[in-house]
């Protein structure tokens, strides 16, 4: 149950209009590492520097009132909360918090082509085309459809402090049109391997963020 810790307030349960939403991506892959496009086919493990970041998170936030934990479907997203698992929670999979999928790059090389094709793709969708997507992969909107549904999910239950981990260019997404009602200019959602966002929400004023790609908890690494 949520106490006065960190600004997670206990409240009455049938009055609860507010929620603490603590954010995460994964820890670093090897395939992060070298570059490679991962998205949501491509389903790797953390590396040793992955799992010492998510044991440096868990150090830092075990004693944080977290009532629930999710997870996407992914394993290095399930990976990174490990640590919560084996202290007594049972995460919860949500599909919807996967990775977008990338198509027809998932697992390439960074090439010269590749990262020309990615930049274009990036800059297309800042210039507001967000139906552009590599072969086989998803348009935003897709992601958008299947985030709606995780997101909901999540508000409607009662836990009022819970963490969430997912993917990079998801958490943009999801920054983008949850807290700024637009995709376009998600990229100044800045993110790396373990970092995390904080998120107020309240039924009647909606998402906001407190904490932005805190990274505090990864100093020592």
């Amino acid at each position: 149950m949520c106490h006065f810790f960190n600004g997670c307030k206990r409240k009455n349960r049938e009055k609860m209009k507010r929620k603490k939403l603590y954010i995460i991506r994964h820890g670093q892959t090897d395939l992060n590492k070298k570059g490679i496009v991962q998205g949501s086919g491509v389903d790797s493990s953390l590396n040793d520097l992955g799992r010492a970041q998510a044991s440096a998170f868990y150090e830092k936030y075990k004693d944080f009132p977290f009532e629930k934990v999710y997870t996407s479907a992914l394993k290095r997203t399930k990976e990174t909360v490990l640590h919560f698992e084996e202290a007594g929670f049972v995460p919860q999979e949500l599909p919807g918090l996967n990775e977008i999928s990338w198509g027809v790059v998932e697992g390439k090389s960074p090439t010269p082509e590749n990262k020309a094709r990615y930049q274009a793709l990036l800059q297309a969708w800042a210039d507001g085309d967000l139906s552009q997507k590599y072969e086989g992969g998803e348009s935003l909107q897709e992601v958008v459809d299947r985030q709606k549904v995780a997101i909901d999910h999540i508000l409607a239950q009662e836990e009022e402090c819970v963490l969430v981990a997912m993917h990079g260019r998801a958490m943009r997404i999801l920054l983008g049109w949850w807290v700024n009602d637009t995709l376009i200019g998600m990229d100044q959602f800045s993110h790396s391997n373990l970092s995390l966002y904080e998120i107020d929400w309240e039924s009647d004023k909606g998402p906001k963020i407190v904490r932005f790609d805190d990274r505090s908890h990864l100093e020592h690494l």
